[in-house]
C-alpha cells in the first residue's frame, strides 16, 4: 500500500486549534501564490528581446527580483541535475561494459572548467532563439547544471554500488519490477547521500552563479539580471555597500532554504536509515511539523496526491515487469538488438574521432613556447589543489563526523557550515586578496585560499552524509563495549564513513581544477592579478578569445583530473565497494 505523503496532523504535531491550522495554511497559499508570481514574471522576461548591453541596477529596490530571478535559475538546473543523476547512474551500475565508459566519462565532465566550453554553449543557445533572452536563460542554466550535477551522479552511483547484497538479493527473489526495486531498495539507499550533496550541489551552484549570469567572449559582454550579476556590478566598481547587500540577500535565501526545504528533507530522510533500532535523538523540523499540521497539505494529498501517486506506481510497476523468457525470443529478435548495440557503438566511436580530429586541428597551431606553459601550469595547478584538498580533508573529517553523529550538533551548526559554503567566493575574495597579496607567497597563497573556499565542502558534506547514515545499533554497540578514542575511528567511524569520504574527495578534486580558474586569474576595480597555472591560461585564453590555447588547457586539465582519478580515487572507490560495505 503506498504511504501519504505527509503521516496524519494528529499523530504528529498536537495542533488541535482550528485557528492554528488555518495560519499555517495561510502562509502556504501566500507562499505558493508568491512564488507562481514569480514564475510568471520570470517566463515573460524570457520572452523578452535579447538586449546586449543590459545594466545591472545596484539599488538595493531591485535585490528582490534578482534574487528571485537567480533561485529559479538554480531551481531549475538542480530538478534537470537531479533526474540527469539518477538516470546516470542507476544506467552505469545497470550495465557493467557501459559503465566502464560512463564513469570515466563522467570524470571527463565534471573536470572540464566552465569557462572552458561556456563560449559554444552561450553562442550556441543565443544562435538557436535569435534576439531573445530564452537562449541566454537557457545558458545559465546549463552552466549552473554542469557545477551540480557531477557530485549527485556519483554520490547516487556510490550508493548504489554499496547496498547491502542480501538486499538485493531479497529484490530479485521478489522479482521486484524495475520501478519498485528503484523506489522500494535503490532510491531510499541513496536518500540520504542525495540530499547532502543536493545542498552541496547549491552550494557550488551559488558559488559559479556570477559565472554564469554574466558572458564576457572577447568584446562581446552579456549579463542576465540576477544576484550573480549584481555582486560581479558591484565587485566591479568596488562598491562595498552594494556587495554587503548582495551577500546578506543571499545569506537570507539560503537560511530560507534551510529552513523550509533542507531541514525537512533531512529530518524525513531519517526513515531511509539502515538500522534495526530506533535512534534515541532524531533530526527535527519545524517546518514539516507544520506541513503535517496543515489542512490544506493533508487534504491535496488524500485527494490528489496520494491517489495520483498510487495509479502512477502500478502503473510503472506493471510496464517494467522484469520479462522472462518466452518463445517470442527468436534469433533474429536476439540478432536485431546485437546489430542495433553495434550501430550505436559505431556511431559513438565516429563522433569521438571526429572529435579528436577537429581538436588536433584546433591544437595544431599552438607553439612549443605555448605547450611549455600548458604544461608548467598544469604543474603548479596540481600541486595547489593537492594542497587545497590535504588542508580540506585535515578540518573537514573530524568536523563532519562531529555533525553527523550528534542531530543537536546537526541542527545548530549545518545551517551555518551551508550558508558559509554558498557564499561565493568569488564576491569577497577581491576583499581578501588585498591582505593575502601581502604574505609572502603572494598570489599562490590566496589561490589555494580560493580553491580551498570552493573544494572542502564537497568533503564535509559527504562526511555529514557518511557519518548520519551510520546505524545507531552499530553506535550502541561501542558504547557497550567500551570503544573510544582512536579504536572507534578505526573500527566504526572510518569504515562507515569510507565510502563517502572518497566519493567526497573525488568530486572536490574536479572542483578544485575548475576554482583554480578563477583563483588563479582575479579580475577587481579594473586590476587583473594572475599567477602561474592552467585556470590563469584557461581564463586569460577566454577573455582573449584564443580558442585553440583555451582548447589546449582544457585538453591538458582533463587528463591529468582524469589520470588522478583512475590512479588514485577509483581505486579507493572499488576498495569502497568490496571491503566498506554494510551487509
Amino acid at each position: 500500500m503506498v504511504q501519504p505523503l505527509f503521516p496524519s496532523r494528529r499523530r504528529v504535531l498536537d495542533v488541535e486549534s482550528h485557528a492554528a491550522s488555518r495560519w499555517v495554511d495561510v502562509v502556504l497559499l501566500c507562499f505558493i501564490a508568491a512564488v507562481g508570481y514569480g514564475v510568471v514574471r520570470a517566463a515573460a522576461r524570457w520572452s523578452e528581446p535579447l538586449a546586449p548591453g543590459t545594466t545591472i541596477d545596484l539599488s538595493p529596490s531591485h535585490l528582490p527580483l534578482y534574487a528571485g530571478l537567480s533561485t529559479l535559475r538554480m531551481a531549475i538546473a538542480y530538478l534537470i541535475s537531479l533526474a540527469f543523476s539518477l538516470a546516470y547512474a542507476r544506467i552505469a551500475v545497470a550495465n557493467r561494459n557501459a559503465e566502464r565508459v560512463m564513469i570515466p566519462l563522467l570524470d571527463i565532465l565534471q573536470s572540464i572548467p566552465i569557462l572552458s566550453f561556456m563560449p559554444g554553449v552561450v553562442l550556441g543557445l543565443v544562435a538557436l532563439f535569435p534576439g531573445r533572452t530564452l537562449g541566454l536563460e537557457l545558458a545559465a542554466i546549463l552552466l549552473i547544471f554542469t557545477s551540480q550535477a557531477w557530485n549527485l551522479a556519483f554520490s547516487f552511483h556510490q550508493s548504489l554500488r554499496t547496498i547491502p547484497p542480501e538486499l538485493g538479493e531479497a529484490a530479485t527473489m521478489s522479482r521486484l519490477s524495475f520501478w519498485r526495486r528503484f523506489t522500494r531498495l535503490e532510491l531510499p539507499s541513496g536518500v540520504i547521500a542525495l540530499i547532502a550533496n543536493s545542498m552541496m550541489s547549491w552550494a557550488g551552484g551559488w558559488f559559479f552563479l556570477m559565472a554564469s549570469e554574466q558572458f564576457t567572449i572577447g568584446p562581446k559582454s552579456l549579463r542576465l539580471p540576477g544576484l550573480g550579476s549584481y555582486l560581479a556590478t558591484a565587485a566591479e566598481h568596488d562598491d562595498v555597500r552594494a556587495i554587503t547587500l548582495g551577500l546578506l540577500t543571499l545569506i537570507a535565501i539560503i537560511v530560507l532554504l534551510d529552513h523550509v526545504l533542507w531541514r525537512p528533507l533531512v529530518a524525513w530522510a531519517d526513515r531511509f536509515k539502515l538500522e534495526q533500532s530506533s535512534a534515541a535523538d532524531v533530526a527535527h523540523s519545524t517546518f514539516l511539523d507544520f506541513l503535517r499540521a496543515s489542512r490544506l497539505v493533508e487534504w491535496t494529498g488524500a485527494r490528489f496526491v496520494t491517489p495520483a501517486w498510487h495509479r502512477l506506481d502500478v502503473a510503472l510497476a506493471r510496464a517494467s515487469r522484469p520479462r522472462f523468457a518466452t518463445t517470442f525470443d527468436s534469433p533474429a529478435r536476439s540478432r536485431a538488438m546485437r546489430l542495433a548495440r553495434y550501430a550505436a557503438l559505431v556511431v559513438v566511436i565516429m563522433i569521438v574521432l571526429w572529435g579528436a580530429f577537429a581538436a588536433t586541428r584546433e591544437v595544431a597551431g599552438i607553439s612549443a613556447r605555448q605547450w611549455g606553459e600548458v604544461g608548467v601550469g598544469a604543474a603548479a595547478t596540481f600541486l595547489r589543489t593537492a594542497i587545497a584538498l590535504a588542508l580540506g580533508a585535515a578540518w573537514t573529517i573530524p568536523l563532519g563526523v562531529a555533525i553527523g553523529t550528534n542531530p543537536r550538533w546537526a541542527r545548530r551548526v549545518q545551517p551555518v557550515v551551508q550558508v558559509v559554503a554558498s557564499v561565493p567566493a568569488t564576491a569577497v575574495f577581491p576583499v581578501l586578496l588585498l591582505a593575502l597579496l601581502a604574505l609572502p607567497g603572494g598570489l599562490n597563497i590566496a589561490a589555494v585560499a580560493l580553491m580551498l573556499l570552493g573544494t572542502q565542502w564537497y568533503v564535509l558534506f559527504n562526511v555529514i552524509a557518511g557519518a548520519m547514515s551510520i546505524p545507531s545499533e552499530l553506535k550502541e554497540a561501542a558504547v557497550n563495549y567500551h570503544v573510544t578514542g582512536w579504536r572507534r575511528w578505526r573500527t566504526l567511524i572510518l569504515p562507515a564513513i569510507f565510502p563517502y569520504l572518497v566519493t567526497g574527495m573525488l568530486t572536490a578534486t574536479g572542483g578544485a581544477w575548475n576554482a583554480s580558474i578563477i583563483a588563479e586569474y582575479v579580475s577587481f576595480g579594473g586590476r587583473t592579478v594572475r599567477t602561474v597555472g592552467l585556470g590563469s591560461l584557461i581564463a586569460g585564453a577566454a577573455e582573449r578569445g584564443d580558442f585553440p590555447l583555451l582548447l589546449a588547457a582544457t585538453l591538458v586539465m582533463a587528463a591529468v583530473v582524469i589520470a588522478v582519478n583512475r590512479l588514485v580515487w577509483r581505486r579507493l572507490y572499488v576498495l569502497a565497494e568490496s571491503r566498506y560495505r554494510l551487509q
